[in-house]
């Protein structure tokens, strides 16, 4: 399964791509677009990447999140491109047997790829656009 999308994301495929019979819990995590940011309005964010170095790095994140909690199932999905207030910009499901091991693996899961998983976004608001975040880091 792709991990980058350029359409909306659609998270109950993405549920249904992961949760198995044996589950009891599945958490759903979605990013989406807020109006503002550090004191100034967004109106929408344009996100871009290297897809091949992102991709390669949210892969090594679900097959460690996945080895590090081996009743987790995970799927996640990051869309690039415009989006506007409200729209999800990522979606990721954990489902397990249990609810504490996918609170557990949804959190360490975003929390690794806002760390290591270089997408760019571009702000635009009324007074302009700007590159935000991964400062230094690309």
């Amino acid at each position: 399964m792709p991990y980058l999308t350029d359409d909306p994301i659609d998270s109950d495929a993405l549920v249904r791509s992961v949760l198995r019979n044996s589950d009891g819990a599945y958490v759903l995590f979605e990013g989406v677009v807020r109006n503002h940011h550090e004191g100034k309005r967004v109106e929408s964010i344009f996100y871009d990447c290297y897809r091949p170095m992102a991709e390669k790095e949210i892969g090594a994140i679900v097959r460690e999140v996945e080895s590090q909690f081996p009743d987790v199932a995970l799927a996640v999905l990051h869309r690039l491109g415009q989006l506007v207030v409200g729209d999800a910009s990522i979606a990721i499901v954990a489902s397990s047997p249990h609810r504490a091991e996918s609170f557990s693996a949804c959190r360490m899961t975003i929390d690794r790829i806002k760390e290591t998983v270089p997408i760019w976004k571009k702000e635009r608001g009324p007074d302009g656009e700007e590159w935000v975040g991964w400062q230094g880091k690309c």
